[in-house]
């Protein structure tokens, strides 16, 4: 054996290693189409104000909650103001609404970004600061502090009349911009089971899901609950390792199934179709009908008036001309189809436009042959 052929035979044992340890061609990881119940973020809200404005804040007019708020948080740093708050027009500071998002197990002193957007009638926050910020919950405690200078991702210039402007300036986000204060008790190390909860929930990809659970943890470990949960119990063995048995169960492959649906956006003409999708033996015939009305003005305009003659005047009359254009429809024979491929080189084979395939689908949908849910979003 010469060392090409002893190289080849190498690396086809090789081949023959790795190729159990690759995954289906069409599974999907547990951890990408399902998540572990419990474990979730939480939203975080807080009301501020940015300061450092080139004088495209909130106006007393359009905002005057902005002015009452800089007067408190003046109040409450020793500066007492007694006048009017009319009086004061600090056209360099906005009112803004900051939302966060708490990861599940952050712990104080975790770093999280914040998104900002205006409340007011600022026209721009470009070069802003933002303000500390609680972040509260639903529950009214504060989870976390925001504050920090903004990032926008646009910009708004120019003066008077003559403005230029990129993007949106009246919202943006702060990265890492905010401090976790509290976190959310979650204590997993005292859980008895599972459950697995799917994003899309379906009975047989649960079936799926507890059937490869199954597979590797033994018969009995995973039971479906119904189409959107599959509870998963956990084995003595990993009394203790709840963090290793959820990371073995996330990494499982599985095959998802979902329903033959067909959504459809007819304001921009998309479509997109499931690979389920299956119609019927039908007969299409489509045609398109256009009426343009044309409007034409005739202006008459008089010869020039002689000495001592009236003069004449200019009349102007409408012309109105309607065409009616039909289109010639050919009935077309679309056969039971098989594949998703079928359906649409029937479809294409009309020769229409997506708006028309729009308005063919809702027909098959009503005739009984689209086998799908049509969604028109």
């Amino acid at each position: 054996m010469n060392r090409t052929t002893h190289q080849a035979l190498l690396l086809l044992v090789l081949a023959g290693m790795l190729l159990p340890s690759l995954p289906s061609a069409h599974a999907s990881r547990i951890k990408d189409v399902a998540s572990i119940e419990g474990v979730r973020e939480n939203q975080l809200i807080g009301y501020g104000l940015v300061t450092g404005l080139r004088t495209t804040g909130d106006s007393v007019v359009g905002a005057p909650f902005t002015v009452q708020s800089l007067i408190s948080m003046l109040n409450r740093m020793g500066v007492n103001l007694t006048i009017d708050p009319k009086q004061i027009t600090a056209k360099n500071v906005a009112a803004v609404v900051v939302t966060a998002r708490l990861p599940p197990f952050a712990k104080p002193g975790t770093m999280i970004d914040v998104v900002f957007s205006s409340i007011g009638d600022a026209k721009s926050l470009q070069g802003g600061t933002l303000l500390m910020t609680p972040l509260k919950g639903p529950d009214g405690q504060v989870y976390a502090v925001a504050q920090g200078p903004l990032t926008l991702g646009g910009f708004l210039g120019g003066k008077a009349g003559d403005t230029t402007s990129k993007n949106h300036t009246n919202a943006g986000r702060i990265p890492n911009g905010a401090i976790v204060e509290r976190e959310v008790a979650l204590d997993i190390s005292a859980w008895e089971s599972v459950s697995v909860a799917l994003a899309q929930p379906d009975f047989t990809t649960a079936l799926r899901v507890s059937e490869a659970v199954n597979a590797v943890f033994g018969s009995e470990t995973a039971i479906p609950v119904n189409a959107g949960v599959v509870r998963v119990a956990v084995p003595g063995d990993y009394q203790g390792r709840l963090v290793e048995y959820l990371a073995a169960i996330e990494s499982l492959d599985v095959q998802v199934d979902q329903r033959a649906r067909v959504v459809v956006n007819e304001r921009t003409g998309t479509i997109v179709m499931g690979g389920h999708v299956r119609i019927s033996t039908v007969a299409v015939a489509h045609g398109n009908l256009t009426i343009q009305v044309k409007t034409k003005q005739n202006v008459s305009q008089p010869q020039a008036p002689l000495i001592g003659n009236a003069a004449g005047q200019t009349t102007v009359t409408e012309e109105v001309t309607t065409e009616v254009k039909e289109e010639e429809a050919r009935l077309l024979l679309l056969e039971q189809s098989v594949t998703l491929s079928d359906v649409v080189r029937g479809l294409n084979s009309v020769g229409i436009t997506p708006r028309d395939i729009v308005a063919i689908l809702q027909a098959l949908k009503a005739a009984g042959a689209l086998q799908a849910d049509l969604e028109v979003i």
